[in-house]
């Protein structure tokens, strides 16, 4: 799926999810302007699993610290449907094990929060 994206120039879309309002702001205007495409934003686990069910977004970024599911669970829900679905971890925390934690969760990987960028983000999806 992402591949059809690129091929076909379309930007890829993206859903934030991370309870920090501030954070979702700041992150879609940057990859915003790095030509991606945010179609959705929520607040939680919970919220951001139907939100990703029902946007169906190329890629989700999501926060590994959610006020009510754990970010490596919402992963693993989310790349265990099949639905072509690219999962991108993040925090705040620079921990040693979330880059193994993210792709043992079906997750491409992990970028720590002070490096989200469209750059940073196409490294991880081609």
């Amino acid at each position: 799926m992402l591949a059809d994206a690129e091929y076909l120039d379309v930007p890829l879309t993206i859903l934030i999810v991370d309870d920090h309002a501030a954070f979702r702001a700041l992150v879609r205007a940057v990859l915003e302007a790095d030509g991606y495409h945010v179609i959705g934003e929520a607040p939680d686990g919970s919220a951001g699993l139907c939100a990703a069910r029902r946007l169906k977004p190329d890629v989700v970024l999501l926060d590994v610290r959610l006020p009510d599911i754990d970010g490596f669970t919402v992963a693993g829900e989310l790349t265990s449907d099949g639905s072509g679905q690219a999962v991108v971890v993040t925090s705040s925390s620079e921990d040693p094990l979330y880059p193994a934690r993210a792709q043992s969760s079906g997750a491409l990987g992990f970028i720590a929060k002070h490096d989200v960028c469209g750059a940073a983000l196409s490294r991880l999806l081609m």
